[in-house]
């Protein structure tokens, strides 16, 4: 249906006429299924169509439309169904109309095809994925999760699907104290619990608090997660990188730094894997003490310790110091955003208000749900069937790295969902290895991709030089034991 224009008139379309003529029998096509709605609903269908159609450009500017008799006719339906329906889009500007001139499609839109982009990080797609980060996602407990959603469902009163508590359902708050206590050592006041959309948004929120406080830069581990540095510059914060050694985080160079908060992963350094030592803890509470300072613990992956029970939170050490967060992004799915935050009680009541102003809590359903999940163990077994999992997978991959490159080293404490793992010099250079496993299908991450301040690619600063050994961060938790062996062969063969 492509209009000509007359001269000094309007587009000059076919003319409406019976069905078989072009704007009739296009029309007809294009609302059918509007005129097939239930009758209560007909009028909206009918005008619901007839503006998609427009946007999308099926009908097209300078469509002359049937007339309101033999479109009615057409479609089977009243004539003042279709009168209502071209008035209505004539208002809003879709159509427009002239005294014995008929209706036509007007210009004010302009017609895009309506498209929704899918921005979510994916797998690169290679034979064999080690980046680091992505637990195995058909681990969910998809059963005990459909089984407590229906429990939740059918019990939760009317009045609990109003606003939440900002900081979070009671119930929630009070099975976090519970688990986090037992499981992680944290001083856990079900007042001072936040619910938050996982880490980041854990991170955000005290952030943007200490800004207002007067806070302008955060300390941050190097290597350490690359995410930082755009999380607190959405705060208004810089980010001072800070070198670690073989017990944490230096101490030296933190005292130097002149910041007043920094963020540690102690339980399992990411991404070197080391785990603070008794002696760094407590001289990093004792910095803190000294500058009126504070900690953000992030106990990413806490629980998945392999070789010995997991040591306990930093937090529980002095409450007053260590703001604590963590998630189940590793142990269920990130998806789910689902997280919490433990903040000392000089700065609760502020961080609850900012929580309350970002998204007026978090989601009813979603919390009751976690609670129920929580309280009846299953949460526990999740963890355990991780644990093993992940575990099994970890030996895979070292069992691997000595069959298929001999002299290679992993190196930090059996724990979490990645491991480091040096190879031997004759591996490198670090671009030339990078390459060549690039072009056989294993997508893999350097140490030295994880460094914030250029050089550091390790504990005690050892960053890539010529001839160095190169040193990787194979995250292995997604991955199958045969997947794991057999990239780890695809990697040697490569070199």
């Amino acid at each position: 249906m492509t209009p000509s224009t007359g001269p000094g008139g309007p587009p000059c379309g076919p003319p409406d006429g019976p069905p078989g003529s072009a704007a009739g029998s296009a029309a007809w096509e294009l609302l059918l299924p509007a005129a097939s709605a239930p009758a209560r609903a007909r009028g909206r269908a009918l005008q619901g169509a007839l503006r998609d159609a427009v946007r999308s450009g099926r009908l097209a500017v300078g469509t002359r439309l049937p007339s309101s008799r033999n479109l009615a006719a057409d479609l089977g339906v009243s004539r003042g169904l279709v009168t209502e329906a071209y008035e209505q889009l004539t208002a809003e500007g879709y159509l427009r109309s002239g005294q014995g001139a008929g209706t036509w499609v007007g210009d004010a839109v302009r017609a895009a095809r309506p498209r929704a982009r899918d921005l979510a990080p994916r797998s690169s797609g290679d034979l064999a994925d080690f980046v680091p980060g992505t637990p195995d996602l058909s681990l969910f407990p998809r059963s005990a999760w459909a089984a407590a959603q229906r429990s939740v469902l059918a019990g939760l009163p009317h009045e609990s699907l109003g606003y939440p508590d900002p900081r979070g359902l009671p119930g929630l708050r009070t099975a976090l104290a519970e688990l986090l206590a037992r499981r992680r050592g944290v001083v856990a006041d079900p007042e001072r619990i936040m619910v938050v959309s996982g880490v980041a948004q854990a991170t955000s929120l005290l952030a943007s608090v200490l800004h207002a406080r007067g806070t302008r830069t955060a300390g941050v581990e190097d290597p350490g997660s690359p995410q930082h540095h755009a999380l607190y510059a959405a705060a208004g914060l810089g980010t001072v990188p800070l070198p670690l050694d073989d017990e944490g985080l230096a101490t030296g160079p933190l005292y130097g730094s002149g910041v007043r908060l920094v963020v540690t992963t102690p339980a399992h350094q990411f991404p070197t894997g080391i785990a603070y030592s008794a002696r760094r803890r407590a001289e990093l509470l004792d910095w803190a003490r000294s500058v009126d300072g504070l900690v953000l613990e992030d106990d990413y992956d806490g629980d998945f310790r392999y070789d010995r029970a997991p040591v306990g939170a930093l937090q529980g050490l002095d409450p007053e110091r260590v703001a604590y967060t963590g998630s189940v992004s590793k142990s269920l799915a990130p998806g789910l955003r689902l997280g919490w935050l433990l903040v000392p009680d000089w700065l609760a009541d502020a961080v609850v208000e900012r929580k309350r102003t970002t998204d007026l809590g978090h989601p009813t359903l979603d919390q009751a749900l976690f609670a129920r999940f929580v309280e009846r163990g299953d949460y526990d077994r999740q963890l355990r069937v991780c644990q093993r999992a992940y575990r099994e997978r970890r030996d895979a991959l070292v069992a691997a790295l000595a069959e298929h490159i001999p002299g290679s080293r992993v190196t930090g404490i059996a724990a979490g969902l990645h491991a480091i793992a040096t190879l031997p010099k004759r591996y490198g250079p670090e671009d030339g290895f990078l390459a060549r496993v690039t072009k056989a299908g294993v997508a893999v991450r350097p140490l030295t991709a994880y460094a914030h301040g250029g050089a550091g690619g390790g504990p005690a600063g050892d960053g890539p030089v010529a001839g160095q050994e190169v040193r990787l961060v194979l995250g292995y938790a997604h991955l199958t034991p045969a997947r794991i062996r057999a990239g780890v062969a695809r990697m040697a063969r490569a070199v």
